[in-house]
């Protein structure tokens, strides 16, 4: 079954698939991300064929009659052609990359991030809402952090800055707020007022 292109249907070529970054379509050229087996890579009509183990030779896990080729790096467990999965130049067992154990965890993309610019923009708001004398801290404190993480990644589906941007203006105004209130202050005190 050859693998499609998203925009197009047309089939991928397989000098393409093999490629590490993305595959580019040959119809639209559009460019497709695509994670694919390395069996389905394989030279040949069709699936790898295991060679059939004989006595005293080590079978594999999935596949008690076929003939082992190599040793899963995670588990030990041996493997036939057919199921090995080269892994960051390792071999590794279906089982270990389908439960993402040991290093093959590092692979798998992140399911949650930390918002940093939602808390940059938050923190000088609520404060401000709620309990106005604590901005003569938070303010500043929100300057430091959009400084500090201004270059963390944002989130996993696109977003940009401007919450940062917003909640920097917003402690900025705060902060001059607070110097200018200070400022008068002290003059109607100096004035005797």
């Amino acid at each position: 079954m050859p693998l499609c292109c998203a925009r197009c249907q047309t089939p991928l070529p397989s000098w393409e698939l093999a490629r590490p970054e993305n595959a580019r379509c040959t119809g639209c050229w559009s460019v497709n991300t695509v994670r694919a087996f390395p069996a389905l890579l394989r030279d040949g009509a069709g699936p790898a064929r295991p060679e059939a183990a004989l006595d005293g030779e080590a079978a594999c896990f999935d596949h008690p009659g076929k003939r082992a080729v190599a040793a899963c790096n995670q588990c030990g467990r041996f493997v036939c052609d057919l199921c090995q999965v080269d892994f960051s130049g390792q071999v590794w067992c279906p089982s270990c990359v389908a439960a993402g154990s040991g290093a093959a965890r590092a692979a798998n993309p992140d399911s949650s991030r930390t918002l940093y610019d939602s808390i940059a923009l938050a923190v000088p708001v609520l404060s401000l809402i709620f309990f106005f004398p604590i901005t003569i801290l938070t303010a500043p404190g929100s300057l430091v952090f959009t400084v500090v993480k201004w270059k963390q990644p944002l989130s996993l589906v696109r977003r940009s800055r401007w919450r940062f941007v917003v909640g920097a203006a917003i402690s900025l105004a705060i902060l001059i707020a607070w110097v200018w209130l200070l400022v008068y202050s002290l003059e109607r005190a100096v004035s005797g007022h």
